[in-house]
């Protein structure tokens, strides 16, 4: 049996962090890495979408996590490679590995619609540039275009780097198949920050989310509820969190850049704005962020 203890909790999804050109800021990268290292979460998924990843190049993403790596402390470090392209992909996977990551994981590629077998063979082709290194499996249908079947996944599962798979579809349903068909032996994350209670009672033995780092303290005392069994404590945590999740992306602009502000208000942490096509906050959105960093001060307050 494999052991999976170093996932298993809550990891915030890492954030872009710009300088004020909106280029990546080391500077940035290593506080906002400093930054969970005191809240005391498991570890952070780097490179994903919250990273912003799709709009940066493959340099970018080197720099983010090199700098990632600098600061990590105990942090485990599960780093995102995908990319359109195999070829590019592979870099990154390397690279990952050169750092030593705990581990990598990947999309399906999108775009073109690829049958069962070119899916496998592109994270396959991943996982052979990181030898050695666990892979895990990003189901996201619902951006990506393609959804993670349970015969897919078995495919998957003929490589000894695969340990699980980071699902963000919305059906719980889905989490309940992978957790059966893997058994104890792999670990599902559950994704939709809004199903956290759903997704961990159900099998999910771990939580990767892009709210997460708005209010880490929350997801962490929804977790500890969890494993202590108190169900009505949990989910009055989860209904207070969705109220939050709904005022993030309530404004014009991209729920990303609404978090950043809330970090810059409740934290004093500055790390940018956000990547063109991405959108900046309007001035009404920052009378937003306010109402929302509020509403997390007020959560805080209340349940820890």
């Amino acid at each position: 049996m494999r052991n999976l203890d170093k996932y298993k909790g809550v990891i915030p999804a890492f954030y872009a962090c710009y300088d004020d050109n909106v280029e990546i800021s080391p500077e940035r990268v290593r506080a906002l890495t400093e930054y969970f290292v005191d809240k005391k979460v498991r570890g952070v998924y780097v490179n994903g979408s919250s990273g912003e990843c799709i709009y940066q190049s493959v340099e970018d993403r080197k720099v983010v996590l090199e700098n990632v790596m600098k600061a990590k402390g105990d942090l485990t470090i599960i780093n995102h490679i995908a990319c359109n392209n195999t070829k590019d992909g592979m870099e990154l996977a390397a690279h990952a590995k050169s750092l030593k990551v705990d581990a990598i994981a990947a999309i399906p590629p999108i775009y073109f619609k690829l049958p069962e077998y070119a899916i496998a063979q592109y994270w396959n082709d991943y996982s052979s540039a990181a030898p050695n290194t666990d892979f895990i499996i990003y189901n996201i249908p619902q951006l990506a275009g393609v959804a993670l079947s349970r015969g897919l996944y078995a495919k998957m599962r003929e490589n000894k780097n695969v340990i699980g798979v980071k699902n963000s579809s919305m059906p719980v349903f889905d989490i309940q198949g992978f957790v059966r068909d893997g058994g104890d032996d792999y670990i599902v994350f559950n994704g939709p920050d809004e199903q956290f209670v759903s997704g961990r009672v159900i099998g999910a033995k771990a939580g990767i989310g892009g709210t997460y780092g708005a209010m880490p303290e929350l997801f962490l005392a929804m977790d500890e509820c969890i494993e202590a069994g108190d169900m009505k404590r949990a989910n009055e945590i989860q209904y207070c969190v969705n109220d939050i999740i709904a005022a993030l992306t309530s404004g014009y602009g991209n729920m990303y850049a609404m978090i950043k502000e809330v970090l810059r208000i409740n934290e004093g942490l500055d790390i940018g704005s956000v990547r063109k096509p991405l959108v900046a906050l309007t001035d009404a959105d920052k009378e937003i962020a306010k109402s929302a960093a509020k509403m997390i001060a007020d959560a805080k307050k209340k349940f820890l």
